[in-house]
């Protein structure tokens, strides 16, 4: 299971690259992006895409590759394999039958959002993706409101704009956020605030792009003199 880049093509680690170039095969989430990708290290594989359309045909197919020897690696479009992404069904039946698997680290979204935030992440409470249906949405922001946490959130770049409309809403104009915006890219940018300056940045500029948002809602406790 090998981290590739999530924006800047130079985070791509020296292990990532020996093992994309010493394996029998890769497995991808999509063609394209990982023809794309790889061409940007000039390595050729057979590729075998894996996602949510074929998953229940592609795997029996991955693991007769396995039991026949093969090394098969495993990435996704963009950084950390199974995050939020394909392949938990594949891992699994690894497991059960007792192949080898080997995580490789590397880029990922969600620790360079928090370690920019600027807020307390010595624990932090992980949501990951909001339903896109707004009744639906509102209610799970309720819900974490009463969670007394730093709290990551992660949507797709054309939601951008209602989600912050909507964490404005339910947690009030003075929430402080932060929001990690094209991480890793040229445009990489982080908004510290309140939800409420935040939004009208985002809207004035009319940005969308890959995100992670960060919410402040850890009790704070004053300090006693």
């Amino acid at each position: 299971m090998v981290s590739v880049p999530i924006g800047n093509k130079k985070d791509i680690t020296m292990r990532a690259l020996e093992c994309l170039s010493d394996v029998d095969y890769i497995i991808c989430e999509e063609l394209k992006p990982a023809r794309r990708l790889l061409s940007e290290y000039k390595i050729q594989k057979e590729l075998i895409p894996l996602n949510e359309h074929n998953e229940a045909e592609t795997v029996p197919e991955v693991i007769t590759l396995l039991k026949e020897g093969n090394n098969l690696a495993l990435i996704s479009d963009a950084g950390t394999p199974l995050f939020s992404d394909p392949g938990k069904f594949l891992v699994k039946r690894c497991i059960d039958l007792n192949i080898e698997l080997s995580p490789l680290p590397g880029a990922n979204s969600i620790l360079p959002a928090l370690i920019t935030s600027g807020f307390d992440i010595n624990s932090f409470y992980y949501y990951g993706w909001l339903s896109p249906k707004k009744d639906l949405r509102r209610n799970e922001l309720l819900k974490l409101k009463s969670i007394k946490e730093t709290i990551v959130i992660m949507e797709t770049p054309y939601r951008l704009k209602s989600i912050l409309a909507d964490v404005k809403k339910i947690f009030g104009d003075n929430a402080r956020i932060a929001l990690a915006y094209k991480l890793t890219m040229p445009e990489e940018t982080v908004f510290r605030g309140t939800v409420k300056n935040i939004l009208g940045k985002i809207e004035k500029l009319n940005l969308k792009g890959e995100f992670v948002l960060i919410i402040d809602n850890k009790i704070k406790h004053s300090k006693r003199i």
